[in-house]
C-alpha cells in the first residue's frame, strides 16, 4: 500500500473546495429569485437534491484528482494539472452564466465546453489509472443531466 501524500491530497481538495465555493455563491443567489422559478424545467429535482449530488461529486472530483497526479509520472502530470484546471474552471463559470447573468443559452454553450472537459480528463487519467477515470462517470452523467435541464431552461 502506498503512503498517502498529504500535500497534493490537501491541495486537490482545496482547488475543488474553491471551486464549490465560487460556483455556490452564484447558484445560492440565483435558486432563490424568482428568474429561476420561472425558467426551471418540470423534471427538476427538489432542489434539496443538488447540494447533496453535487458533495458527492466534488469529493470524487478531489479524489480523482489525487489518484491522476500521485499516479502520473514528471511528464504526465502537466497535462493532469491542464485538465482537472480548466474544467475546474469551466465548472464555476457555468453558474456565473446561468446563475449569475441569468443566461440559460450561454451557460449551455459553456456546459458542452465543461462536458467535453471531462470526457477529456477521463480520456487522458484512463492511461495511468483507472480509479481516477472511473471517479469522474457519475459527474460527467450528472452534467448531462444537468445540460438536459439547461437546455430545457432556454
Amino acid at each position: 500500500m502506498n503512503k498517502i501524500n498529504w500535500k497534493a491530497l490537501s491541495v486537490s481538495i482545496i482547488a475543488v473546495l474553491l471551486t464549490a465555493l465560487i460556483g455556490g455563491i452564484f447558484t445560492s443567489q440565483g435558486v432563490a429569485s424568482d428568474w429561476y422559478q420561472y425558467i426551471k424545467p418540470d423534471i427538476t429535482p427538489p432542489n434539496y437534491i443538488f447540494p447533496i449530488a453535487w458533495n458527492i461529486i466534488f469529493i470524487m472530483i478531489a479524489f480523482s484528482l489525487y489518484l491522476a497526479w500521485t499516479s502520473a509520472s514528471k511528464t504526465q502530470k502537466k497535462s493532469v494539472a491542464l485538465v482537472f484546471g480548466f474544467n475546474l474552471f469551466l465548472n464555476a463559470l457555468w453558474s456565473f452564466f446561468y446563475f449569475g447573468l441569468m443566461n440559460p443559452l450561454a451557460a449551455f454553450v459553456e456546459l458542452i465546453s465543461l462536458w467535453v472537459s471531462i470526457l477529456l480528463i477521463i480520456l487522458v487519467v484512463k492511461k495511468f489509472s483507472r480509479a481516477s477515470a472511473y471517479l469522474l462517470i457519475p459527474y460527467l452523467l450528472w452534467v448531462a443531466f444537468a445540460g438536459v435541464l439547461n437546455f430545457l431552461s432556454i
